[in-house]
């Protein structure tokens, strides 16, 4: 079925059918993004929608994805940063460094342009933003190289990074916890520890009225407008990062950074987004190149224990408390969502509002690096 109509009906449907599964029993840890890749991509492969490029899926990743990203990045106030503390932030920014540390070697190590091929400088690029941000970043990278359109590439790489940073959560349960018996570190008497930190600042719900939508609808059409405009104007300068300053510049507004519904369009454009790269997906061509996907996970591996290393090693330097290089690592590697997820499993409520304002940190910063660690390999 080629009709316009008929395409967007089913991926919404999609979005509706995962969200739901990922609140079940055994499909909870998948997650929401991934399911809507697979579902899609199994429909597709029957015949169900197209597995090629239409007019629906060209305006999708030309607009629905910008707008997307736009949107989620307007929650990123860099005014917060002053309460995330010195040791958090520190210790997130070596872990930063870690990663690209990693990243560069892991390309090196497995051969990376000859066997992941032409875009392996891209791949680096995505790597190095979602495990200094997230995968916002992920996506902004992939948007620009044109990622998102080798299916088989993309789905490899994402469903790497799942298991990846499934595995990292249980990682930086346990270790903190292995270490502080082992090295015991002072930790903050509960008089000290924030407490009113319990709610999670990043629910899917919200309420929002015809004037929020219309406000939202106008600033990320009027962004991919003017965005588009200067990057035709100068030479070389990737849309998605001037789209990610412009965002950036707004969100430092309280008036914008508090705009209600920015997260809730922001994920529903994101899920739509992805149920289009598992359209582009041949399964077929996926299992047979399964070799791929075995080398895309011993890349993420390999930059993942390496930046553990050197965050969780000067850390042991510097004496700093073991929970906070657990929650740095997480915000690097699972973003802000798993490192307020972490600060309460670890029994630290103080050190929620950190974890949560350093992943918005790398959501600020995780593009920039990214494209830049691409252009360096490039």
């Amino acid at each position: 079925m080629t009709d316009t109509l008929f395409i967007l009906f089913i991926l919404c449907l999609n979005v509706v059918i995962c969200e739901w599964l990922s609140r079940k029993p055994g499909f909870h840890h998948i997650g929401t993004a991934l399911l809507v890749i697979l579902l899609t991509a199994i429909e597709a492969n029957f015949g169900l929608i197209p597995t090629t490029e239409t007019p629906v899926y060209d305006g999708i990743f030309s607009y629905v994805a910008p707008f997307s990203l736009f949107l989620l990045l307007l929650s990123v106030n860099l005014k917060d940063l002053r309460q995330a503390g010195l040791p958090m932030l520190s210790m997130y920014l070596i872990g930063s460094a870690g990663v690209i540390i990693g990243v560069l070697t892991s390309v090196w190590l497995f051969s990376a342009p000859q066997t992941i091929g032409a875009l392996h400088y891209a791949l680096a690029g995505m790597f190095t933003g979602t495990y200094i941000g997230g995968s916002v970043n992920f996506h902004a990278v992939a948007l620009h190289y044109n990622v998102s359109k080798a299916g088989n590439l993309f789905i490899a790489a994402t469903a790497a990074d799942n298991i990846m940073t499934t595995l990292w959560m249980v990682v930086t349960l346990s270790v903190p916890r292995f270490l502080q018996q082992r090295f015991p570190r002072t930790l903050p008497t509960a008089t000290n520890a924030q407490t009113d930190a319990d709610s999670n600042p990043f629910s899917d719900s919200d309420t929002l009225t015809p004037s929020d939508l219309a406000l939202l609808l106008s600033l990320g059409i009027g962004a991919i407008f003017l965005s588009k405009q200067i990057a035709a104007l100068v030479s070389g300068l990737p849309f998605v990062l001037v789209l990610t300053t412009i965002a950036l510049a707004l969100a430092q507004f309280r008036v914008v950074n508090n705009l209600r519904g920015s997260r809730l369009l922001g994920l529903f454009g994101i899920y739509v987004f992805l149920a289009v790269i598992g359209a582009y997906c041949d399964v077929a061509a996926l299992i047979r190149d399964g070799q791929l996907a075995v080398i895309l996970f011993g890349m993420i591996l390999t930059l993942v224990l390496i930046h553990a290393l050197i965050l969780f090693g000067l850390g042991a330097v510097f004496r700093q408390d073991w929970a906070v290089l657990g929650i740095a690592s997480q915000a690097n590697v699972g973003g802000a969502t798993s490192a307020l997820a972490l600060a309460k499993s670890l029994g630290r409520p103080d050190l929620q509002l950190p974890a949560v304002l350093v992943g918005t940190l790398g959501n600020a910063i995780g593009t920039y690096l990214g494209i830049l660690v691409a252009e360096f390999l490039r």
